[in-house]
């Protein structure tokens, strides 16, 4: 492949009219590069056109782009029905049908039909690169260049590599990302990309919780979005995106890496798909919807109000004890000081990886009059509490309105090594450093792609960072103890950085 510039004549080709091809030609011609949008049904590519001046033109209206720079980028995007209309450009886009046979042959006919420098590019969101091009002769040139939905809010594009792509041509597609105002980052050819599959493990986490009854859909989710900062919980975001949409891509995840435990989901999640019980497009999924299109959520209950006479506290590490200490004195609660609880005195306890059972088990205290809090996550916003089964009710009243004396919400959950939010960002940030090591992305791309690509309060190995590797490790060996499930089994990537003490994000060579 010869050395290629983005000149005033560079022109892209997007093939497919659809909702992604139009965006994609609306912030290519919004970057000042000219465009042929092409669509082989009649009259489609022209509608495409008129709905991109139509969108500029609301832009105007609001301020957010001036008229003369709508007029400009409105007389780079050209038309046309048939993929002849393509000969002449310098890089092809295919937006077309996620059809595998479809697009081999069409990359197949591109190569006969373009120039022998023509770059071909796939949008598709889970087709491998390597497969799409596996009819063409000269398959350096072939690439993928996968945006996000909607086109002209999401920043992120995904530049797919394969085993045969020439390095200049993944230099100039991140070039002409960059010129359409996006986000690249540098992906391997592999089930998922980088975002979709990195971002199962936020699904199927949360699924194998649910499923275990540890917490419903409801409180999964305030937990995610109060505790864990993230924009929307779950079981929100699996019924917004559709099960008949979200399922089949999981479960061709886990097909494609050959039955990989992480990438597992539920037989509650099969059983509403196959029931096409498919989310708040048919009015009930994870949960059910009005006809104001908005989730029917049972209220929280009320949170007892009976402080406990005295409390003993113990914490995984000097904070997480200080925090309960700290809580008790200043709602006026006695903290005993012994080595072991009174009789009947509350415990209160707060472990990392632990559930509440194996807990009270170590430390030689009443099971039935312990409590566990999550302090990792979301002291300030929302507590998450837990007690073993069998705890004496009144004990976990009593916990409970002491954990909301200085007014945070309060979750309680059944008992779980890792409460929700440690647990689920736990095997989030394992799956992460796994994809690291697998050479996915970098970490700085991975990171970037989670924040940009689905709304990530921070990329999962910041969150590693922040946390600690060496917490990260100690949540998941005992996810891994607990369960002896290959989900939680710990990747090399996250053993040997936490293990030395070093950021999740350092590269194997300086």
């Amino acid at each position: 492949m010869a050395n290629r510039t983005i000149g005033d004549g560079f022109t892209i080709g997007i093939l497919g009219a659809g909702a992604m091809g139009r965006g994609i030609a609306q912030v290519a011609a919004l970057g000042g590069l000219s465009v042929v949008l092409v669509d082989g049904q009649d009259g489609v590519a022209e509608e495409a056109r008129a709905f991109v001046k139509n969108m500029l033109g609301r832009a105007v209206e609001k301020n957010r782009l001036e008229q003369n720079d709508a007029d400009k980028a409105m007389t780079l995007i050209g038309t046309g029905n048939r993929i002849e209309n393509l000969k002449d450009c310098d890089l092809v886009i295919e937006a077309i049908i996620e059809d595998i046979e479809i697009k081999k042959e069409t990359f197949k006919r591109l190569e006969e039909l373009c120039g022998s420098e023509t770059i071909l590019a796939s949008n598709t969101s889970a087709l491998p690169i390597s497969v799409i091009g596996s009819a063409c002769e000269h398959r350096g040139r072939i690439a993928g260049m996968h945006f996000f939905n909607p086109v002209p809010l999401m920043k992120l594009v995904e530049i797919i590599h394969t085993p045969f792509t020439d390095p200049d041509v993944i230099e100039l597609l991140c070039e002409v990302a960059k010129r359409m105002t996006r986000t690249p980052v540098r992906v391997k050819d592999n089930p998922g990309f980088l975002a979709g599959n990195t971002g199962r493990a936020f699904f199927t986490e949360a699924l194998r919780i649910h499923q275990e009854q540890i917490a419903p859909p409801a409180d999964i989710d305030r937990i995610a979005r109060e505790a864990g900062g993230f924009r929307m919980g779950p079981f929100e975001l699996i019924d917004l995106i559709g099960m008949d949409v979200n399922y089949p891509a999981t479960l061709s995840m886990f097909h494609d890496f050959f039955s990989e435990p992480r990438y597992r989901p539920s037989p509650d999640y099969r059983l509403l798909f196959e029931s096409k019980t498919l989310g708040r497009k048919t009015g009930q999924g994870f949960y059910r919807y009005g006809d104001d299109k908005k989730p029917i959520i049972e209220p929280e209950p009320n949170t007892p109000e009976k402080l406990p006479e005295a409390v003993w506290v113990w914490g995984h590490d000097k904070t997480a004890k200080k925090k309960l200490a700290d809580l008790a004195k200043n709602a006026g609660v006695k903290v005993e000081a012994g080595k072991n609880p009174g009789k009947g005195t509350l415990a209160l306890i707060a472990p990392l990886a632990d559930d509440a059972t194996t807990t009270a088990l170590k430390l030689g205290i009443d099971p039935a009059r312990t409590v566990a809090v999550d302090t990792v996550f979301g002291w300030d916003a929302r507590r998450t509490a837990m007690a073993p089964p069998g705890a004496d009710t009144a004990i976990v009243d009593q916990a409970l309105a002491l954990l909301a004396s200085d007014g945070v919400k309060v979750t309680r959950v059944n008992d779980s090594p890792g409460f929700v939010m440690p647990r689920i960002q736990a095997v989030m940030t394992n799956l992460s450093c796994e994809n690291c090591q697998l050479g996915v992305a970098t970490p700085d791309d991975l990171d970037t792609a989670m924040k940009l690509g689905f709304n990530y309060p921070e990329g999962p190995l910041e969150a590693g960072d922040r946390l600690g590797g060496e917490t990260i490790l100690s949540l998941i060996e005992s996810l891994y103890s607990f369960y002896g499930d290959g989900r939680y089994r710990t990747s090399p990537w996250l053993k040997r950085r936490a293990q030395l003490g070093i950021s999740l994000k350092t590269s194997e060579r300086s």
